[in-house]
């Protein structure tokens, strides 16, 4: 198709003659003219149509749909329904592929202040109630409207016969939560 294009420029831009330009390319006279008046087939709008939906889609997104987010996009928006190899084809030869985002780390790394002795030394096994209790801090997330919001539940497991002694629910995650529930018991 390129050489065709090549063709009609030189013959239109600069007058050369169209028998001379398609033996330089070695395209037969009669192709280049079957070519100039051809008339587009079905398929072909349809990719034409599909080629300026993606480009605009690709532009008002910044480039991050890859083909599979675009054929969604496309038959989502526009109410048809393409094969995502159809985009992908187009995409190849529009030479357009998704921006792949840099994920932020948020996690702050710290060392931990105090660091508890092993004593269970992975020995999970009582002989009699109350002999050696568990405790863990568990987080829940929940909705209101939209908005996200946490839990923590933490609780106290006896290892004689697996039951939970006592548990609290609290919106923040700090010592107090352990400690309140634990103080609970002694008094």
């Amino acid at each position: 198709m390129d050489k065709y294009i090549a063709i009609k420029y030189m013959n239109e831009a600069e007058h050369y003659p169209i028998q001379k330009l398609c033996a330089a390319v070695h395209v037969a006279r009669s192709a280049y003219y079957k070519w100039l008046h051809r008339t587009p087939s079905h398929s072909q709008k349809i990719n034409e149509q599909l080629v300026e939906w993606i480009k605009q889609h690709y532009e008002e997104r910044n480039g991050i749909l890859g083909y599979r987010q675009m054929t969604v996009v496309i038959n989502r928006e526009h109410d048809v329904h393409f094969n995502k190899k159809r985009i992908y084809r187009l995409m190849q030869i529009l030479h357009l592929k998704s921006v792949t985002r840099v994920k932020k780390n948020t996690y702050i790394p710290s060392t931990p202040q105090i660091t508890a002795e092993n004593i269970l030394n992975r020995d999970f096994h009582a002989d009699k109630p109350n002999e050696k209790w568990l405790t863990d801090v568990t987080e829940f997330k929940y909705y209101v409207g939209t908005e996200i919001r946490k839990l923590y539940l933490s609780a106290i497991l006896d290892l004689y016969d697996k039951r939970i002694v006592t548990y609290k629910i609290m919106e923040s995650n700090n010592n107090e939560l352990v400690f309140l529930h634990l103080t609970k018991l002694f008094d």
